[in-house]
C-alpha cells in the first residue's frame, strides 16, 4: 500500500522539485520511503513519484518507481496471487530480480499487454509509462478500492492518490466545479469519474486509459463490469451446494489477504461480515487472529461488547478501545485534509479511531466491506415488496392513479414518493434512498443556478431482478465513492493498509449468478452469508439488530456541534463564500435543530462541506 502521484508536461513548467512536493505531501500514505524519476525530454517532462508503505518484499529492491526494460510503473495496492503469475512468467523463461508484486505487474505487461490485469487479483492502482513509445497507461482496479485521480488542463496532466498532491504543482489550476457541490449535498459523496474540482477526473473503478504523447488525447477502456455478471441467468442450483461453494470462494479471498511480510489483524465488529472473515481466517489457524474493534460511550451505537463475545467465541487475540467524544471531535478537525474533497460518512470518524488502534498493533488490517452490496444486506432493500406493489398500482387506471397521488401528498416525504410513483423503477428506488437533498432544496440553497441530477445515476442495464438492479446500484455508486473511499483515507492516514476480502471480484462474479431468495429470502437479509457464520457462532449471539458504525450526529449538531454550525453557517462566512442563499440555509438549521426536518444529514453535510471549503480554498 502506497501512495503515487506524477505528471506528463509539454508545457516545461515542471521540475524535480515540484515532484518532491507533490509526493511529500502524502507522506502518510508511505512512511517508508519515497521515489522520484524524472525524465526531461524534448517535447515533454514526465515525473512519477512514490511513498511507499511496505508490505511485501521490504528490501531497497523493491522500491518505486520500477524501471524494467522501457516500462516504468509506480503502484499503489498489492496483487495478492503475484506469486502463482510469477510463477507462470519463470516457466517462459523471464529472470526476475525482486520477490515484489510490483515486478511482477511489469513484467505481466511486458508479456501480455493490458490483458495482463486480467490475471490480477488484487486492489491497485498504477501508472506504466513506456520510455521507447511515450505510451501512458492508467489502471484502477475493478471495484475502485485504490483512488487514482487525473487532471487534464492546457497541455498538463497530473495525476495522483490523493488530490492534495495537485495544489503542489504551480500550474494546477483549483476551480470548484459548482454542480459537484450539488451533487455531494445529495448524496454525501461525489460519485463516479467528476471530482469538486473542473478539470478533474477519477479513473473509472474497472478502467485504465491509455495516453499517447504524440497524439495527447485520452482514452478510457473498461476491462470489467459487475453488470456482465449480473445480467447472467441465475443458477441452477442447491442451497447446500451453494454455501459450501460460497464459502470455499470467500476462504480464498481471505487467505490470499493474509499474505504480508508484516504483520496482519483483522477489524472485528461483531456484525455477521466482519465474524465471518474473523470464523474462516482463525479456523484453520493455531496462532491467533489479532482482532480490533472501538467503542463509544452510546449504548445505541456501541458494538464493542458483542465483538468481544465474538473474539472470545472465536479464540482471537482481541483488542478494544472506547473512544471519547472529545477524541471523536479532535478527528472532525482533520477530515478536511484526509478526506480532501467533501465526504459526508461521518462514520469515518470511527473508523479513524480504529485504524489508529490497530496501526500500534499491525501494519495490515482486513475490514469486511462489500457484503451489504454483493450479497444484500442494506434495510433499504426491504423496500424492494413496496416497490413491487407501486409499479402494479402506477399501471392502473388513471382515478386510482390520482387518489394515490394525492395520498401521498399529504406525507411529510411527499417528494421522494413521487419520484417513486413516477419512475417505479428499482434504480429510482435505489437513487431516492441514498438522497439527501431532492432537487425543491437543493434550488432553493444556492444563489446560482446549478445542474442537478433528477435521474438514477444508473438505469437501463438488462439486469433481472429489482434486488439485483438495487445491489448493482449501491456497488458501482455508494460502495466505492463512500464505502470504499472511508476506508482507504481513513487507514492511510494512519499508514495502515486495508484489505477487502468480500470485494475479491470472485465473490461479486459467483455472488451475482446466485438466485436472489438465496441473498434475500423472505425478509430475511445476507441469508447465505448468516447460513454460514452459524457454523462457526450460535444464531442466538448474532441474532440483533443491525448497527452499522455510527456517530450521534444529530445530538452533536444540536450540542457540541452549535458554535461550529454559527461560524460556518454564520452571515458572515456565508456572505464571504457567495455560494448559499443566507436565508435558506438559516431556515433549514432552524428546521433541523428544532426537528421540524429529521433529515439531520443535510445540516451535516453543509457543514462538512464548509470546513473543507476553508481548508481547500480559502487558502
Amino acid at each position: 500500500m502506497c501512495g503515487i502521484t506524477g505528471f506528463i508536461d509539454f508545457t516545461g513548467k515542471s521540475s524535480k522539485e515540484t515532484l518532491d512536493n507533490m509526493t511529500g505531501v502524502i507522506e502518510h500514505r508511505g512512511p517508508d520511503g519515497q521515489g522520484l524519476f524524472f525524465l526531461e525530454k524534448e517535447k515533454v517532462q514526465i515525473g512519477f513519484g512514490h511513498r511507499r508503505l511496505s508490505i511485501i518484499d521490504l528490501s531497497h529492491a523493491a522500491d518505486q518507481p520500477m524501471t524494467v526494460g522501457d516500462l516504468t510503473i509506480v503502484f499503489n495496492g498489492e496483487i495478492y496471487n503475484f506469486q502463482e503469475i510469477k510463477d507462470e512468467l519463470l516457466a517462459k523463461g523471464r529472470v526476475f530480480t525482486t520477490v515484489s508484486d510490483t515486478e511482477v505487474i511489469v513484467q505481466s505487461f511486458q508479456e501480455w499487454h493490458t490483458d495482463a490485469v486480467q490475471k490480477f487479483i488484487g486492489m491497485f492502482a498504477f501508472v506504466i509509462h513506456n520510455k521507447s513509445t511515450d505510451e501512458f497507461w492508467l489502471f484502477r482496479d475493478r471495484t475502485g478500492i485504490k483512488p487514482l485521480y487525473y487532471y487534464q488542463k492546457n497541455e498538463l496532466i497530473l495525476f495522483a492518490s490523493e488530490l492534495k498532491c495537485f495544489h503542489k504543482h504551480p500550474k494546477f489550476e483549483k476551480r470548484m466545479n459548482i454542480d459537484s457541490v450539488s451533487h455531494f449535498l445529495q448524496y454525501g459523496y461525489i460519485s463516479g469519474d467528476t471530482s469538486i474540482f473542473e478539470n478533474v477526473k477519477k479513473v473509472s473503478p474497472g478502467s485504465f486509459i491509455y495516453f499517447n504523447a504524440d497524439n495527447k488525447t485520452l482514452k478510457e477502456t473498461k476491462y470489467w463490469d459487475a453488470a456482465d455478471f449480473y445480467k447472467k441467468n441465475k443458477l441452477n442450483i442447491d442451497f447446500t451446494e451453494a454455501t459450501h461453494k460460497t464459502e470455499e470462494i470467500i476462504q480464498s479471498a481471505c487467505e490470499y489477504r493474509m499474505v504480508a511480510d508484516v504483520p496482519v489483524g483483522v477489524f472485528l465488529s461483531g456484525g455477521y461480515d466482519s465474524t465471518l472473515v474473523t470464523s474462516l481466517l482463525q479456523k484453520n489457524r493455531t496462532q491467533k487472529i489479532k482482532t480490533f474493534t472501538i467503542g463509544v460511550e452510546d449504548k445505541n451505537l456501541n458494538e464493542a461488547l458483542y465483538a468481544r463475545e465474538i473474539a472470545d467465541r472465536l479464540g482471537t487475540d482481541h483488542t478494544e478501545m472506547y473512544c471519547s467524544e472529545s477524541e471523536m471531535f479532535d478527528l472532525i478537525e482533520k477530515l478536511p485534509f484526509h478526506y480532501d474533497e467533501p465526504f459526508g460518512d461521518s462514520s469515518a470518524i470511527p473508523t479513524m479511531l480504529v485504524s489508529s488502534l490497530a496501526r500500534q498493533h499491525v501494519t495490515v488490517a482486513l475490514s469486511a466491506d462489500g457484503g451489504d452490496e454483493v450479497f444484500g444486506g442494506y434495510n433499504r432493500y426491504d423496500y424492494i415488496s413496496k416497490l413491487n406493489k407501486i409499479q402494479k398500482i402506477s399501471k392502473l387506471p388513471l382515478p386510482y392513479n390520482f387518489l394515490i397521488n394525492k395520498l401521498i401528498s399529504n406525507h411529510s416525504d411527499a417528494d421522494r414518493y413521487k419520484k417513486i410513483f413516477n419512475n417505479p423503477t428499482a434504480y429510482q428506488l435505489a437513487d431516492t434512498l441514498n438522497t439527501s437533498y431532492l432537487k425543491s432544496d437543493l434550488l432553493k440553497l444556492f444563489k446560482e443556478n446549478i445542474s442537478i441530477n433528477e435521474k438514477s445515476l444508473i438505469s437501463g442495464l438488462e439486469i433481472k431482478g429489482n434486488l439485483s438492479k438495487m445491489m448493482y446500484y449501491d456497488y458501482v455508486t455508494y460502495l466505492p465513492d463512500d464505502i470504499l473511499t472511508k476506508v482507504d483515507r481513513a487507514t492511510m492516514a494512519f499508514s495502515l493498509e486495508g484489505r477487502e476480502p468480500m470485494l475479491d471480484h470472485r465473490v461479486l462474479e459467483w455472488a451475482a449468478t446466485l438466485p436472489d431468495s438465496f441473498k434475500y429470502n423472505k425478509g430475511e437479509k445476507k441469508y447465505i452469508l448468516k447460513e454460514i457464520v452459524h457454523q462457526y457462532v450460535p444464531r442466538e449471539m448474532m441474532n440483533r439488530p443491525k448497527m452499522g458504525f455510527g456517530v450521534p450526529v444529530l445530538s452533536w449538531l444540536q450540542n457540541s456541534l452549535k458554535a461550529k454550525l454559527d461560524f460556518y453557517l454564520g452571515t458572515d462566512f456565508i456572505k464571504n463564500q457567495g455560494i448559499f442563499n443566507e436565508i435558506e440555509i438559516n431556515r433549514l438549521k432552524e428546521n433541523i435543530l428544532s426537528g421540524k426536518d429529521r433529515h439531520y444529514q443535510k445540516l451535516w453535510y453543509i457543514l462538512v462541506f464548509q470546513q473543507w471549503y476553508e481548508k481547500w480554498m480559502n487558502q
